[in-house]
């Protein structure tokens, strides 16, 4: 299950083939699966409780990838960027096409007189031999992901493109499987769209109301020889989110989620992460305002077609999730 989440296709936007794949893959083990306006899976399972806790989980499940802008007389392809894409990380390698089309990402110029997110940089080569030869095979509009597959390393740890986010629906999706009974209403949500601004998880919280929201994103391991500055690392434990730039999580849910850990002695760490935002931001906002907060897992090389995580943090975050829905609030 791991390798096909993290393979089929799923650009912000174009969710559509990752968002059937997981609809029909949790539909045995909740009460109702449905897929909204946005491309949303939106999961529910019926709590046991008299007066349960509406409870949303979301992992999103779109990847960063590229839109063809312009196709060149000699049947290059210019992108802009679909997400938050590194030049450094893109340059020289490979990317694919919804239609399985193939090709590699170039420069212009020197890569090194190139600014990091100058993403216009970039041409594609598909191997077409003009304009009327590429258009047969890609159109303005197209996009792409990075191709990444997905291998095991040493040392329980795994590699592979997008893992942003899609190790976190893996998350979900043995939480799912393995919750059989819990007192509150459960709506673990697949979101869209999130690389462009949480939109999916916005649209999806509007519409449950719900009481209590957590994101299930990955967040920078700050254990690699030039990254040092955080205190998040591999193999850690499950990250419990303080705040992100969307969000500063509620201090009752991060401290009983805290509490939690320890009495289930589930490997666990702090996180509070600098830059990016994850849905726990937009679930906070929605409506009313929701308490949210957020379990992360620690990535080495986030977007980048080689990311990294450890699956014993892996595990660590399913049984987290699994056992902090399942509580009761004292609210």
């Amino acid at each position: 299950m791991l390798k096909e989440l993290t393979q089929i296709f799923g650009v912000s936007g174009r969710e559509k083939e990752i968002a059937s794949y997981v609809a029909e893959l949790v539909k045995p083990y909740v009460d109702e699966v449905k897929i909204d306006a946005l491309g949303n899976v939106i999961t529910y399972k019926k709590g046991t409780a008299a007066n349960p806790k509406k409870i949303m989980a979301s992992a999103h499940i779109d990847e960063i990838g590229f839109m063809v802008t312009k196709i060149t007389d000699d049947g290059y392809l210019k992108v802009r960027a679909v997400g938050g894409i590194s030049m450094y990380t893109s340059y020289a390698n490979r990317i694919e096409f919804q239609n399985g089309v193939k090709g590699a990402l170039m420069t212009e110029t020197n890569i090194a007189e190139i600014g990091k997110n100058d993403v216009s940089k970039l041409y594609v080569d598909i191997g077409a031999t003009s304009k009327e030869d590429a258009e047969k095979y890609v159109r303005v509009g197209d996009t792409a992901h990075y191709v990444g597959d997905c291998v095991e390393l040493v040392s329980g740890r795994y590699m592979s493109k997008s893992f942003d986010d899609r190790i976190a629906a893996y998350i979900l999706i043995q939480s799912i499987q393995q919750i059989k009974e819990c007192p509150n209403d459960l709506y673990y949500v697949f979101s869209t769209q999130e690389e462009l601004g949480l939109r999916g998880a916005r649209v999806a919280a509007q519409g449950i109301h719900p009481d209590i929201g957590i994101a299930l994103d990955v967040t920078t391991s700050f254990d690699t020889p030039d990254n040092k500055e955080g205190n998040v690392v591999l193999g850690g434990g499950a990250a419990i989110k303080a705040m992100d730039s969307s969000v500063i999580c509620d201090e009752m849910l991060v401290n009983q989620m805290v509490e939690v850990a320890q009495r289930d002695n589930i490997h666990y760490q702090i996180e509070v992460l600098a830059a990016g935002g994850t849905d726990a931001g937009a679930i906070n906002q929605s409506n009313d305002g929701v308490r949210s907060c957020g379990i992360s897992i620690p990535n080495r090389y986030v977007h980048a077609p080689v990311s990294v995580v450890d699956m014993a943090d892996v595990e660590a975050c399913t049984a987290l999730l699994t056992a902090f829905v399942c509580e009761t609030f004292a609210f």
